[in-house]
């Protein structure tokens, strides 16, 4: 059970730490220069991980760099998300309802990925949840 929920609970300890880190940052300071240090600690640390965990298959495609142009806009908004005075406690859980209405459709057009009743009434308490956040 354990290695079906490390990845979920690192990804809400390490999104928990990134929204925090995102609406600490200094207003005064450029944005892209503090992502420019963000993206030469991440690049350090990602070496690193790469030689420690290392295959025989090292190849990569286009994805890695639409992830980088994806990370820098995700990272750039939740920036400016928080500087235009979004709470912390708000701002996170509009996105990612929009998010999971957004993925749910596209998972449906372009993965053939199949959608339950449940999950068609999970998007429209998702939907009345973002209405009721953003009013």
């Amino acid at each position: 059970m354990f290695n079906y929920l490390w990845p979920i609970l690192l990804v809400i300890g390490a999104n928990t730490l990134y929204n925090i880190t995102a609406k600490s940052t200094p207003p005064n300071v450029n944005p892209f220069a503090s992502l420019s240090i963000t993206y030469l600690v991440g690049a350090v640390l990602s070496l690193i991980l790469f030689f420690a965990t290392s295959q025989t298959n090292n190849k990569t495609n286009w994805t890695a760099v639409l992830f980088g142009l994806a990370i820098v806009a995700l990272e750039y908004g939740y920036i400016n998300v928080y500087r235009l005075g979004w709470k912390l406690s708000i701002a996170s859980l509009v996105a990612n309802i929009g998010l999971a209405c957004v993925l749910l459709v596209i998972g449906i057009l372009f993965y053939k990925e199949t959608v339950t009743l449940r999950q068609i009434a999970g998007l429209l308490v998702c939907a009345a949840g973002f209405f009721l956040l953003v009013k």
